[in-house]
This record gives C-alpha cells, structure tokens and sequence, in this order.
C-alpha cells in the first residue's frame, strides 16, 4: 500500500526494463519465452483490487452506496488496506461493528462482499496511535515496525500486541466458531447516544485470506519502519500461530482459524532473497513439519511489482507494457522459489499499476489514437493475464480511487473508478470477468501475437493480443480445429459486456487482426 500522501502512499517503483525493441512498428519486439505452467486459478482471482472501507458507502458509512457497489461489483478480489487503528483506537479494546475510529461496519462490509461472490484480503497495517506513541517524537510515523519501541525485533514476543489483535479478527470472520469465548472481547462503550454497540460475534465465515501488513522493507523510510527478512518473519510468526502456541491462547491467526490462509505482506522490492531468509529464520526457529518440509510462518508469499522503463529503482519517466518489462521474470523467479525452498507456496501479487497523469514517472502512454486511459486498460488487462500465465495465483491491482489526479507524483492517479464512474480499466475487468470469470488458463501457443487458451467445461476461449506498446497490429490465423463458426468478443470502454460479433471460419481457421487491446474469441 502507499502511504507517502493521505497516510496511503510510498515510492516504491521497482520494476526494470530489458526488454528490446527494435525501429519501426512493424518490427519484431522481444517478448519473454512463456514457460509452460499448469495453473488452475480462476481467470477472475486475477482481476482484484486494492481499496478502503471507504469505498463502499456514501455519506453515510453505516450503508452499502448501490452505485458505489457496482463499481466494486467489476473485480474478483478486494484487498481491504485496513488501518489496526480502526480495530483497536484504543489498546486491548476492539471494535468491528462499528469501529470507533470512523464509525465502519466491517461486518457489513465483508458479508456484501461474500455474497457478491468476491474474495476479500484483509491487511492489517500501520501502527495505532498508542503503540507508534511508544517511540521518540522524532521517529513517530503510523508505518513504524509494528512493535513497541526498544523492543527486541527479533523476538517474536514483541509483536504479541499485532498478533492480539489478529486473533480477534480471525475468530469473528474465519470458519472456526468454537472458539473459546473467554478469550474474545470487544469495546462495549458507545460513543454517544444511540451508538450501535460492539458485540463479540465467532465463525462468521467471511474472511480466508489475511495480511500481516504491507512492505515491511520499507527502506525509504529508514530504520524505524524497515525491518530485516529475520525479523520480518519473527513478526509473522507471532501473527500466524503465536509462535507456534508459545505466546498464549489468545495470539495468532492459526490459534483462533487454523483454516484461514496467512498472506505474507508484500514486498516493495520483488526480491525472493527476501524470502528465502524468512524461510531460513522459519527452519531454525520453527523448525520441521513431519513431512520434512519447513515449518513456515506464512501461506501465501506475496510481492509488488510496477512496471515501467527504469532500470534503476525510482529511476523510471513512464509506464511500460508489462510484457516489455521483467514481470514475466520475476514472477518465474518467485515461482520457481516457492517451488525449490517452500514446497511450492502459492505466489501472488498484489500491488500493480500505472498513473494517468501525463507527468507521472509511472504514467500510461498515449499510443496511436489511443488514450491514456486506454493504454491504462489494455495494460492492466495484460497484467492480469501474464501473472495468469506465469503461474500466480491471485492478482490484486492497485487502486480502486486515485489518491489526486492532478499529482505529478507516482501511484497519485491510478484509480480504476472515479466516485460511482468506471473508467475503462475497470470496464475492461468487469466485461472480463463476466465473459469468462471461471475459467481456467490452459496453454499459450502464441507469444508474437500472444494467444492463450482458456477452458470451462467444454468452452474454449482464446485470448490474442500484441505485447508491445507502439500501436503494432499483427494479422494471425487462428486454427479452431473442426469449429465451423465462432464467437469474436471486443472490449468496449464505458459498457458493461463486451461486444460480440458471430465469425464464419474457413476450414476451421480464423484470420484475426491482432491488435495491443486483447480481444477474445470462443469456438463454438
């Protein structure tokens, strides 16, 4: 998450880019080797979105907003950049429903998002005002370490107040419901007359996924607020389970859900050194599982990772097409991490993006007669499907609202929706998912133009696209085997469904104008 501006913002522009590009439009570009992957994620675990409590409701925060919702309504994944603040303003008092710091009703919140069918991250960041209190006036900042200052980072008791607070939250949304209620509380005071009063609730059965907070190297802040790979894991390992068991009955995820899935915070350098020294930390400190495999301290490894044409970091003028830069790379190296050193961990990435301000050293471009905006959307888009392609598991982009349009400053002016107003990435999520939001990657057999299958059931739907990012067409010939007919589906900015056109092949063959926006055609 970025917090530099309105607590939500930080320079964390990472990606490199190597690929070559040679003179004119018509010219070959490289494009990454796609190594072959089986990948049973559903397309629409790609198509998520980084967003605030805020989000979902108008004036009034006690209120699903109906147009608000629609917006969110375009993505398979939300994850909730939750403040602990607003779960615990004041220490060793919780509130959920509503919380006391801004009035949210999470448990509303999570259960629409349930039953709209959209899987929810919850990470849990920054300090509270009580615990970043403990440290000098000098080094206080809500993205400080969360443990209280002069403590033993390295201790895995100093982050028992973080892990307190991960115990409630898991025992309220996770699956467990006979969870000791001796060991809950919440804050029963009202805040003035008629105020909603928190009540302890277990099991409700909304939240899988949780983060223990949000790039911990977070060196552009310096020592008060970095923490080191070892003492990284020491945190997640009283987030996950307590230390296994040793900090109290009370203390870790695991201890309240042993179901739900512990995400590791991403990282704002996509370096899988990182990772390998918290899973060395885990095989001295946690030691072995009966199996042989290392006692982790995390399910899902998770990393950021913003393309653009640096090739040193915070050195990049603009955006670039993912397929352009190391995504690809890097995703294969992390994949290829979990694999060899984590018994092949699930990998996702949840932060990525580009800005629409024209100024932005992360902006989209203006390609042709394409817009901005377009440009934004045809790279999202290829976002999502090269992570698909590479093996990830789930996608998250960043983010639903910008935080200032007119700000020069990268990650200011991402936004996917303006208030209630899509823009046409989001557009291009929302027709995406509905079209073929369960399906499942099957193969690429095309990288100049890229094509990749997609299957449910009997459906096959195949994908093109040109992975470049001068405007470059490619005409291709796309052999559906003994399919006399087929569907061509085109993404449509400002619609709600893509726009469908009945072809007639020609001994099973389809000749295709490929261009940089992916259109999709299924066989029929």
């Amino acid at each position: 998450m970025k917090n530099l501006i309105l607590s939500f913002f930080c320079f964390s522009l990472l990606s490199f880019s190597c690929a070559k590009k040679r003179g004119s439009q018509g010219d070959p570009v490289s494009v990454t080797p796609v190594i072959p992957v089986i990948n049973t994620s559903l397309l629409q675990n790609h198509l998520g979105i980084n967003a605030f409590e805020w989000d979902f409701s108008d004036n009034d925060n006690t209120v699903i907003s109906d147009g608000k919702m629609n917006v969110i309504k375009s993505f398979g994944g939300f994850r909730h950049y939750l403040d602990w603040d607003k779960l615990e303003s004041e220490e060793g008092k919780y509130t959920f429903n509503p919380v006391h710091s801004g009035g949210w009703n999470y448990d509303m919140i999570y259960a629409k998002c349930k039953a709209e069918g959209i899987e929810v991250l919850s990470c849990i960041k920054n300090c509270p005002t009580w615990l970043v209190n403990t440290y000098p006036v000098d080094q206080r900042d809500a993205e400080n370490v969360p443990a209280p200052y002069g403590l033993d980072r390295s201790d895995p008791a100093s982050y028992i107040k973080e892990a307190r607070v991960a115990f409630q939250f898991a025992a309220r949304y996770g699956h467990t419901t006979n969870v000791d209620p001796t060991l809950l509380s919440v804050n029963t005071a009202q805040r003035w007359n008629g105020d909603p009063i928190n009540q302890v609730k277990i099991g409700l059965g909304y939240i899988n996924y949780i983060e223990c907070d949000n790039e911990r190297d977070k060196w552009w802040k310096g020592a008060k607020a970095q923490q080191s790979p070892e003492e990284y894991a020491a945190n997640m390992s009283a987030f996950y389970d307590g230390h296994l068991g040793k900090l109290g009955k009370n203390v870790g995820v695991k201890t309240a859900d042993p179901t739900m899935k512990v995400v590791m915070g991403g990282l704002a350098t996509p370096d899988v050194n990182f990772v390998i020294k918290m899973i060395e930390w885990c095989r001295k400190n946690r030691g072995l599982k009966a199996d042989g495999s290392v006692n982790l301290c995390f399910d899902v490894i998770n990393y950021h990772n913003y393309s653009n044409n640096s090739t040193v970091s915070q050195g990049s003028t603009a955006g670039r097409a993912p397929e352009l830069s190391p995504a690809a790379k890097t995703a294969d190296g992390f994949i290829a991490m979990a694999k060899e050193k984590a018994n092949g961990t699930e990998v996702w990435l949840t932060e990525a993006g580009y800005d629409i301000n024209t100024s932005s050293p992360q902006r989209a471009i203006k390609i042709g007669n394409k817009s901005v905006l377009i440009t934004q959307a045809d790279w999202m888009l290829r976002t999502a499907l090269l992570n698909v392609r590479h093996g990830l598991k789930r996608s998250f982009f960043y983010m639903l609202d910008d935080v200032d349009v007119n700000s020069t400053i990268q990650y200011s002016s991402s936004g996917f929706a303006v208030g209630q107003v899509r823009r046409p990435v989001a557009d291009y999520f929302l027709q995406t998912k509905k079209l073929m939001g369960n399906f499942q990657y099957q193969e690429t057999i095309s990288t100049d133009p890229t094509v990749d299958i997609y299957a449910l059931n009997t459906r096959r739907i195949y994908v093109l696209s040109i992975p470049d990012q001068v405007g470059r067409t490619k005409l291709y010939e796309l052999d559906l085997g003994a399919s006399k007919a087929a569907t061509a589906y085109t993404l449509a900015p400002g619609g709600s469904e893509m726009i469908a056109e009945k072809l007639v092949t020609v001994n099973g063959k389809l000749k295709i104008t490929v261009t940089e926006t992916p259109i999709f055609i299924e066989k029929e």
